[in-house]
């Protein structure tokens, strides 16, 4: 979604690294923990109880992961060396269907290691992760360039070029093949040892690049006293002074150095000299010149990643990722993003003049900075179109949402979502909650939907979705364990959750993943995996039932009197649908065009921030606001890899959004019409990976998508062909 984060964990497999960095800080909650012996590590152990095992949350310690790591590590290869020598004939048997089945023990450490470091992190964690990146790293590279392993995998690929295999076989086949190629195996053995180094190195840097974003969301907070909350509503202060109270400042109100908390004081602050404090210290972090600084992490990150594609023969870091990705290559990218781009800078000019004109009449004498965007902004959309996002808000309940969410699901997957009761399943905090998934007509069970929604120190920022189990049948049918997780701010007991219109979109956003999960009907787990600028599609395209009128006139009622919220105030939510959209769009693109110009850019002697505020420059780049995730803390692209020259994909995706939700806009039954929502699960939720994205969108739409859906979505001039 291009109006949020999203930061989701990843699971590292046998073949590759599967990022999903789909990223609020208050006091940590410490979860009661059992300690187990580690002859005995309860990580390792299969998953017990009902609902064909859940994890053991509740019995997880942070001081297991380090010897239940190793030992995963020991156990999956010595299965992979065992396929990677076995005498007979490989066969998709023998060595993909082998592969596929190596590593559960390893698959169920990781889950509660991504736990710790996304969800509950701690100093104590970070040391492991320090110590332990490495070491994965090395791991990995002991499989990707086993050399007998890949000559077994070549040998079952260049076999099933001559006589095809099914369908699905083809794609694993053909997906772990490139997996292993694109990753070194077919190296000589002095270019794979660089490889392997490269990697290494650049496991650290990752994590260090993490944690010093965490360390910089944890160790600023901006206190308030009584006499500086003008502007602020009722419910957001009682939330501020929660956050102060978890934090020992009892009497005082916390905005802590996250997006959402931070979204809000700027949007409604009056104070204009402390907006500038938040603002700067958010826009700030990893770049304070301190041992947290993240500018020569970068500098190292660029020059490794392009030394090692160098060694593939690849000229730039993009060229090498986007080979199997929808766009190709980063030509077509970056032509999808100039398209747009003129538009929304031209956009933003036109939101700041209105803006201005708003801050001269209230007699303001300010020019308009980035400080100021969001305040004025909403000045603006109460002139305009008399709408008061605070009075939006009045009627957009986090529970009231969820049960939105579970209606649209039935609607279209006819699923039904029922609550288990706590302590019937595990779970690493007490926040967090669980719902059963089953089929409403036949009442088969599908899986569980674990929910974190508030956000805590030690919680990265941001917004995400993951699988602790994912479908596969190809071994036994296994239900699903999806998890949504959020940072919204914690109210004051006893008060309901009010959240954002963006905000709302996002919870429906992260579902859409959710709901990609628990379709799944592929056979093997490496179907499972997404391609990058394809996979936010599906999870756009949910944000379109957040306002259809079944939504609205079912769910969004006053947290206090319960009234349905009135016609008017949804005519004007309607009406204001393209308001700001220069904001969002520039903050959006500005992030993605910066991630592509960093990796095509020669990194020698890179000044991190001169090369940001002159590429920014260069791109005529409105000075009223900035990135939405300005480099030294751009987590999408330098924790990880996941979206490392692949956030354009957002946009790309919702290319695709717009032009599918256009085919249920003029469907018979809109949004909710059965012909086009079957269309919809059996071609673009279901297959996952299982068929190529763009034959996928074919055959839903029948053609390939086109821009113009898009442009007019965001109230642009569609540009001439």
């Amino acid at each position: 979604m291009i109006n949020s984060q999203l930061s989701t964990t990843f699971k590292t497999i046998a073949l590759s690294a599967i990022v999903v960095l789909t990223s609020c800080n208050q006091k940590k909650e410490t979860v009661e923990i059992t300690k187990t012996k580690e002859t005995e590590n309860i990580l390792l152990k299969e998953w017990t109880g009902p609902y064909a095992g859940t994890p053991a949350f509740d019995k997880m310690n942070v001081t297991d992961i380090k010897p239940a790591l190793e030992k995963g590590m020991e156990l999956k290869l010595t299965e992979i060396d065992e396929i990677a020598n076995n005498p007979e004939t490989p066969t998709f048997e023998n060595t993909i269907v082998a592969i596929e089945k190596s590593g559960a023990e390893l698959d169920r450490v990781f889950t509660y290691y991504y736990i710790l470091s996304s969800n509950l992190s701690s100093s104590e964690f970070r040391e492991i992760q320090k110590e332990m990146a490495p070491k994965l790293s090395d791991f990995e590279s002991k499989i990707s360039q086993n050399k007998k392993l890949f000559e077994r995998i070549k040998t079952i690929y260049d076999n099933s070029l001559q006589t095809p295999l099914e369908a699905d076989q083809q794609r694993v086949v053909q997906l772990i093949y490139e997996s292993f190629a694109m990753n070194g195996a077919a190296l000589d053995e002095e270019k794979k040892k660089r490889y392997a180094a490269i990697n290494n190195e650049l496991s650290g840097l990752y994590t260090n690049f993490s944690n010093n974003v965490l360390a910089d969301e944890e160790g600023y907070v901006t206190y308030l006293t009584k006499n500086q909350l003008s502007g602020l509503s009722e419910p957001l202060i009682k939330a501020y002074a929660k956050a102060a109270k978890d934090k020992g400042q009892d009497g005082k109100y916390a905005i802590t150095n996250t997006r959402s908390s931070m979204d809000p004081f700027l949007t409604y602050s009056n104070e204009r000299a402390i907006r500038e404090k938040v603002w700067r210290t958010y826009y700030s972090r990893g770049d304070n010149g301190d041992d947290k600084d993240n500018n020569e992490n970068i500098a190292k990150i660029l020059k490794l990643r392009k030394e090692r594609v160098g060694l593939l023969g690849f000229d730039n870091f993009a060229d090498w990722r986007l080979q199997n990705r929808m766009a190709k290559n980063p030509e077509n990218a970056m032509n999808l993003m100039n398209a747009v781009w003129p538009a929304a800078i031209a956009r933003v000019k036109e939101e700041v003049a209105d803006m201005q004109a708003v801050a001269n009449a209230n007699g303001d004498k300010i020019t308009i900075e980035p400080w100021d965007y969001r305040y004025y902004a909403e000045k603006v959309r109460k002139k305009k179109y008399d709408l008061d996002s605070d009075e939006v808000k009045q009627y957009l309940q986090l529970d009231k949402l969820t049960e939105a969410m579970f209606f649209v699901a039935g609607e279209l997957f006819n699923y039904k979502f029922t609550p288990i009761q706590k302590g019937k399943v595990p779970v690493f905090h007490e926040d967090v909650n669980v719902w059963e998934v089953n089929d409403k007509t036949s009442g088969a069970h599908i899986g569980l939907w674990y929910l974190d929604p508030f956000a805590r120190e030690g919680k990265r920022s941001g917004a995400w979705a993951t699988t602790y189990r994912s479908h596969t049948t190809f071994n036994g049918k296994k239900n699903v364990l999806a998890s949504n997780n959020s940072n919204f701010v914690k109210p004051a007991p006893g008060e309901a959750v009010l959240i954002s219109w963006d905000d709302a979109n996002t919870f429906f956003h992260e579902f859409g993943h959710a709901l990609h999960f628990f379709s799944s009907e592929v056979r093997y787990p490496t179907l499972n995996s997404g391609v990058r600028d394809y996979t936010e599609f599906q999870s756009q395209l949910l944000e379109r039932w957040l306002a259809t009128d079944k939504v609205i006139n079912k769910y969004l009622v006053h947290y206090k009197t319960g009234e349905p919220i009135p016609k008017t105030l949804v005519d004007k939510i309607k009406k204001a649908a393209t308001f700001n959209q220069g904001f969002g769009t520039t903050e959006y693109l500005a992030s993605a065009l910066i991630d592509m110009k960093l990796h095509l850019a020669d990194p020698t002697n890179i000044d991190i921030d001169a090369f940001e505020k002159e590429a920014l420059a260069e791109l005529n780049m409105p000075k009223e606001l900035v990135m939405r995730h300005r480099t030294p803390h751009f987590g999408h692209v330098f924790s990880g890899e996941g979206y490392a020259t692949a956030y354009y994909g957002y946009m790309w995706a919702d290319v695709l959004t717009s032009d599918a939700a256009e085919a249920f806009a003029k469907a018979p039954g809109g949004f909710y019409d059965k012909e086009v929502a079957t269309k919809l699960v059996k071609y673009l939720f279901a297959p996952r990976n299982a068929i190529d994205p763009a034959e996928a969108y074919r055959k839903f739409r029948g053609r390939d998508a086109k821009i113009e859906a898009l442009m007019k979505d965001r109230g642009f001039p569609i540009p001439k062909s």
